[in-house]
């Protein structure tokens, strides 16, 4: 029996989709399988070129298979922006396919040249109706935001003024995000705090102290040198 050689493009697709974190666990046969019955748009995007407006509805599902994206979120007035960097394999505000609002509320940007496969809504319905690992990944995710969400919600109670810069910088990353950084005036955040500047920078120098941000005082950015360290302080005070 002649061994019948695979198609190297073939074999990158199925390498792209293992790596991917919705498509995680899933068997080669399965993978095979959804290679020839569903469509898939590769788009190349080059450094500085938006993939994503604020406001765009969210009718694909979209994973970045190479390079890097930046993605901002802001209020209404601009008063405040978080901005974090999502490198391949990751997948773009997955949890706007769905529900009440399917807006996106952030832009994405290409940070570097970069490689976007995305399918259509009715097509990932039907994956995600097609096997259990699918749908399994899906509302994992799902269900980690919402628990995010949660935490978050039980910190505002106290009071406190860490956990408030925490709850707002965990909730609008994905955990995997890098370089985050939030923008805004210091006297804009202390005033939305209500909180007197003395206590506000107190409180940012606690966080700085305890490694979870960097900060300047005659800038109008705050870094996030841990996300972990800002998820940490949420769930220990609410444990």
């Amino acid at each position: 029996m002649t061994r019948q050689n695979k198609d190297p493009q073939q074999i990158s697709i199925f390498d792209t989709l293992l790596s991917l974190p919705l498509f995680a666990g899933t068997s080669r046969t399965k993978l095979e399988e959804i290679v020839g019955n569903t469509r898939f748009h590769f788009i190349k995007y080059t450094a500085g070129q938006p993939i994503i407006n604020t406001g765009d509805s969210c009718s694909h599902v979209k994973f970045i298979i190479s390079g890097s994206v930046r993605i901002s979120i802001s209020n209404a007035n601009d008063r405040f922006t978080v901005s974090q960097t999502l490198d391949a394999p990751e997948v773009i505000a997955p949890e706007y396919l769905f529900g009440r609002h399917t807006q996106y509320p952030c832009k994405a940007t290409a940070l570097t040249d970069t490689g976007i496969m995305q399918i259509s809504k009715n097509d990932y319905t039907r994956l995600l109706k097609s096997d259990h690992v699918f749908m399994f990944n899906f509302l994992n995710m799902l269900s980690v935001k919402a628990q995010q969400a949660e935490e978050g919600i039980m910190s505002l109670n106290t009071g406190s003024l860490d956990e408030r810069i925490a709850y707002w910088i965990t909730s609008l990353t994905q955990g995997s995000a890098k370089d985050i950084t939030l923008t805004a005036r210091k006297r804009d955040l202390y005033s939305i705090f209500g909180m007197q500047r003395s206590s506000f920078f107190a409180a940012l120098d606690r966080m700085k102290e305890a490694g979870m941000i960097d900060y300047d005082k005659n800038t109008d950015e705050i870094q996030v040198t841990s996300r972990k360290c800002l998820m940490n302080l949420l769930r220990q005070d609410n444990s």
